[in-house]
């Protein structure tokens, strides 16, 4: 018996693909034989397209279909030495009428009037799983209705990325070097309420930066949608990145072991592989050092508020941002109070965008390139419920996927042990923007709590919901250093609103936490010395080339909209490169996820990669297409080019700018602040401390404790 025929059929409704094989599907030849699963074809003639059939075999195809992952599959087997006659077209028909009957859709979620009915009312016929069980959640309804508005707002900014809602207006005469891509306004500006140095919208990653410049000395107000430290995802990350809040004197040791939910031993990389040639199995992946901290977010949120609060800043929740108008000397920043539904304004030196994804100065600033990619995540934190033995809370998953791609797209998991038997698990998959798909939290969200069971023994209705997890962690695909706007006049974005980070593991978070300091101290910089214009802030960036290049691994991890690729495609090539690193050291997949690889190592793997599998550049090629690797070439030389100016200047230009900084701040700021911001591309993301040429940091290191 040999398998001829492996497709995935993006539905889930498994007994229509029954009834169509048993049915409607006409192969042409043979005799039809139905069976439960699908149905055999015995072929009558006693010769093959190649010559006479084996004794020992019936002539014979079998057909079946099964159903995982909320989807479809089909294999067909043939009970043949050789290929029966007419074999190739009957599989052709067979493919053919599949994608006919049927094809990808993308389904839209419904127009609400909440007025009229609840959420859970509105959605139920559509999604009744994620209806049910955001109902046991404590806060379910208020947070379903975010998922739906979250969904609803990128949606709006994928599909009308051309024209994207205004909500920037400059006043600044003169020309600007970004061109024209904020109109002007005429509307008279009202008298601001205040005045502040920095204006944060967004309170998640926006807390924790402006706490920090609070505690430099600046007046700073953050502004939140939501009550303030409520989060819709949880945060992760290693003991050596956290040290940046500890550098920056942001926390003590004391408060960053208080804010430490769970540390677990170990974390397991895995990916399906059941259906990949031996040469394309992989064993597990261990990485303990890599999203091992589970914190407590909102309990960070809440400390950072305090210490914001300390240092004189103001906060303002339920409060929506509505437009910023820019003026020479000030940015006016118009919003609204939820509460009592009435606006108002505050005036500011810069503004500060963490609004994340939903951000519409961000799609404004970028246009039709806000965001290449996005991965739609959704989840839960289940405080308990899972039968003993299920999971072991001294490990966690950081990538593991149980299937091939379902429904265009290969889902993977994510499950993080928390305080207690609380264990956050993710959702989520590698999506590439387009209007006709924007990718849907909703659908995501239908498929969680159907295939859970699946991932990881339970029963649904015995699991304890703490709180759902979501939203659109989004991808930009940068040629170069400049390659994305970051800033304007008196405005830069942060996390993921800047859409700078890695393409693996890590989110606005990581990216924020890890440039902390570089952020931070470039800031500091250009607010001291009035460095406030879009050249300026522009250069004020978490952007790493060697993230850059990686891009293209992410691409690899996602189904073009509207194309069928072998199923166990994208779980073949990430068995491929994620074996290599089973047969590193610790410190080079440790390194390598941390987005702190260098030159030398990622040639290395990529070429071991494409020597194991050299059908990989042909698969990248398929997915990516002509224009994308392209962009990776310039990518690759970008990277190649930084590679060798850093290694020229890295080893000394960062001490020498540390000793004329006396001399050349106070003279030619501009050119200081270039200089600074050089010197940490040089230094970030190749696992080297960078000497900062100012002094922020603190002599404290957070070490993992002993165990006696």
């Amino acid at each position: 018996m040999q398998e001829i025929l492996y497709l995935e059929i993006p539905t889930p409704d498994t007994a229509a693909v029954y009834n169509w094989l048993q049915t409607d599907f006409e192969p042409g030849t043979g005799e039809k034989v139905l069976t439960p699963q699908g149905f055999r074809l015995r072929v009558s003639d006693t010769t093959t397209s190649l010559g006479t059939i084996s004794e020992k075999l019936p002539s014979e195809l079998s057909v079946f279909v099964w159903s995982v992952q909320r989807t479809t599959y089909l294999k067909a087997f043939r009970w043949a030495d050789k290929p029966l006659h007419r074999e190739q077209q009957i599989l052709k028909r067979l493919t053919t009428g599949i994608r006919s009957r049927f094809p990808y859709e993308y389904p839209e979620p419904p127009m609400l009037d909440l007025c009229e009915q609840s959420i859970f009312e509105a959605l139920a016929p559509y999604y009744p799983l994620t209806v049910q069980y955001f109902q046991k959640m404590p806060k379910g309804e208020y947070d379903l209705k975010r998922v739906y508005w979250w969904e609803q707002r990128w949606r709006e900014g994928v599909r009308n990325p051309q024209q994207p809602r205004q909500v920037v207006f400059s006043h600044v005469g003169g020309t600007r070097e970004q061109g024209e891509a904020i109109p002007s306004s005429p509307t008279p500006p009202l008298s601001p309420s205040s005045s502040y140095d920095l204006i944060y919208i967004g309170g998640a990653l926006g807390v924790i930066h402006a706490a920090v410049m609070a505690r430099l000395g600046y007046r700073v107000l953050l502004m939140e949608r939501l009550p303030f430290g409520r989060m819709n995802r949880e945060w992760n990350i290693s003991r050596d990145e956290i040290q940046s809040l500890l550098n920056l004197g942001l926390l003590t040791i004391t408060e960053v072991e208080s804010i430490i939910a769970r540390e677990y031993k170990d974390g397991f990389n895995k990916f399906f592989d059941a259906n990949n040639p031996s040469k394309l199995k992989a064993p597990v992946l261990h990485t303990p050092t890599v999203l091992n901290v589970a914190l407590d977010s909102e309990k960070l949120l809440q400390m950072c508020g305090q210490k914001l609060r300390a240092a004189g800043g103001d906060i303002c929740d339920e409060t929506e941002f509505i437009r910023a108008d820019i003026y020479n000397s000030q940015v006016v920043v118009t919003v609204k109070d939820l509460t009592s539904q009435t606006q108002k304004q505050v005036s500011g030196r810069v503004l500060v965008d963490a609004m994340g994804t939903a951000s519409p100065i961000a799609w404004q600033l970028n246009g039709g390139r806000a965001f290449d990619s996005v991965c739609p995540t959704v989840g839960a934190v289940i405080e308990g419920g899972f039968e003993p033995g299920v999971w072991d809370s001294q490990y966690g998953d950081v990538l593991y996927s149980h299937g091939d791609t379902s429904r265009g797209r290969q889902l993977i998991w994510e499950l993080f042990p928390g305080a207690n038997e609380e264990l956050t698990i993710y959702l989520f998959h590698y999506h590439e923007v387009n209007p006709k798909n924007p990718g849907s939290l909703l659908e995501m969200y239908e498929d969680f709590f159907t295939i859970l069971p699946e991932y990881r023994r339970c029963e649904l209705d015995k699991l304890v919901w703490k709180k759902p997890t979501f939203g659109y962690i989004p991808g930009h695909f940068s040629v170069g250093s400049r390659d994305r706007t970051v800033a304007f006049d008196r405005l830069i974005a942060i996390g993921d609103a800047a859409s700078l980070q890695s393409p693996l593991v890590f989110t606005g978070f990581g990216s924020l936490v890890r440039n902390l300091e570089r952020l931070t101290t470039l800031l500091d910089t250009a607010l001291k010395h009035d460095l406030l214009s879009f050249r300026h802030l522009n250069q004020i960036r978490a952007f790493q080339n060697n993230i850059a290049v990686t891009w293209m691994f992410s691409k690899g991890m996602m189904v073009p909209t509207g194309k069928f690729i072998p199923p166990q495609r994208i779980n073949s090539m990430l068995n491929n490169f994620f074996g290599l690193l089973v047969d590193e050291p610790l410190e080079v997949a440790d390194n390598f996820i941390k987005d702190r690889f260098d030159w030398l190592t990622f040639n290395r793997l990529a070429l071991k990669a494409a020597r194991n599998n050299p059908a990989l550049l042909l698969w990248i090629w398929e997915l990516a297409g002509a224009k994308d690797l392209l962009r990776w070439t310039r990518n690759y030389f970008d990277f190649s080019r930084h590679a060798l100016i850093s290694a020229l200047l890295s080893g000394w230009f960062p001490r020498f700018l540390r000793r004329i900084q006396p001399w050349l701040e106070s003279r030619y700021p501009a050119l200081w602040l270039r200089l600074l911001a050089i010197s940490y591309a040089l230094t970030t993301g190749i696992a080297r401390p960078h000497t900062s040429a100012t002094k922020v940091t603190s002599e404290v290191s957070l070490q993992k404790p002993k165990v006696i």
